[in-house]
């Protein structure tokens, strides 16, 4: 039996209509806009209306990468969403989006692992097509972090946007093209640097959490940033050396898009040029887990992805949880 392997046969990315600019946020905090852009490198962010969902974003990131692959939903054999603001606790966020798609039978799930959830639910389906279960799989990352937030919490106002990405992931037999592998991390000790802490079983929906506003996103950036820096840092250069990739030969990379400064940390410390590596926060924000397919989408979009280009996928989230991906364009 011949060895399978997996490549990104297509890319799409959504966001919502309304774009909101420093000046807005910064009236609520008693800031200065600029003093925004200062710290984080974000211009702009979109949040979602009335009418917009998580599974409407989703859904619209899926048509584009299913229009891109020349595929139609049907042609689909598994759908997996990465999310931690779905639509509701249950059903799953990938079951709404099914029925948006007009499809039936498939499975569809949801994977929780914050801002790493991309690479979490690309390894699951990577390991779905190697196994031979599945042909082909789509991967969805859509979050809606503008209603989780204190929009007079200066830690986190300033950086949430709303947006989706998805890729078409496919099997293939060409053993130097698609995923090369996909290492993932966590460390639960970290479990207190970035959560909501109300809504849930510990702490159900009431009165005093909603006055204490423990339903909304609360991040301990400090901590967080020193130990992203060094974890994924770690993490990376683990995992070149594994696959016996050249870190300076690397192509694209692309980091889940926290903030400028930490984008900047990792490059320097990695000796890797601001060309390179792919930013899109400045006029998106921090998107969670969507940021990384996002950002994939947009290299892909303005041909920054040729035939054959060495990428590095890297994320850090709460849970703490981290991944990297190396992947071979094509």
């Amino acid at each position: 039996m011949s060895q399978v392997f997996t490549r990104i046969s297509a890319t799409g990315s959504a966001l919502p209509a309304r774009r909101v600019e420093n000046l807005e946020v910064a009236q609520a905090l008693g800031k200065d806009p600029s003093y925004i852009f200062r710290v984080s490198g974000i211009r702009a962010r979109h949040w979602v209306g009335s009418h917009e969902d998580c599974s409407s974003l989703a859904e619209q990131a899926s048509r584009q990468a299913l229009a891109q692959a020349g595929l139609i939903p049907n042609e689909l054999d598994a759908i997996i969403v990465s999310t931690t603001s779905p639509d509701m606790p249950f059903p799953s966020t990938a079951c709404l989006l099914q029925a948006r798609l007009g499809i039936e039978g498939i499975p569809a799930f949801d994977c929780s692992a914050s801002c790493s959830g991309f690479l979490y639910g690309l390894s699951m389906a990577d390991c779905f097509l190697r196994a031979g279960q599945f042909q082909r799989c789509l991967v969805v990352a859509s979050e809606v972090k503008s209603r989780t937030l204190d929009h007079e919490d200066l830690s986190t106002a300033i950086l949430f946007g709303d947006g989706a990405g998805a890729v078409i992931l496919e099997r293939s037999s060409d053993s130097d093209r698609g995923i090369m592998s996909i290492r993932l991390h966590s460390d639960g000790q970290y479990h207190d640097l970035v959560k909501i802490p109300g809504g849930g079983s510990r702490q159900p929906l009431s009165q005093a959490v909603l006055d204490n506003r423990l339903h909304t996103l609360r991040i301990q950036g400090s901590k967080l940033f020193r130990i992203a820096i060094r974890q994924l840092g770690q993490g990376i250069l683990e995992h070149v050396e594994e696959e016996k990739w050249d870190l300076h030969a690397l192509d694209q990379v692309i980091f889940h898009q926290a903030n400028a400064r930490m984008i900047s940390h990792l490059c320097r410390n990695l000796g890797i040029s601001s060309e390179r590596c792919v930013a899109i926060m400045e006029e998106v924000g921090n998107t969670s887990s969507a940021s990384l397919p996002m950002a994939l989408d947009f290299a892909n979009r303005h041909d920054r992805l040729q035939d054959g280009s060495r990428i590095l996928l890297g994320a850090f989230g709460g849970g703490l949880t981290w991944g990297t991906a190396l992947v071979r364009w094509g």
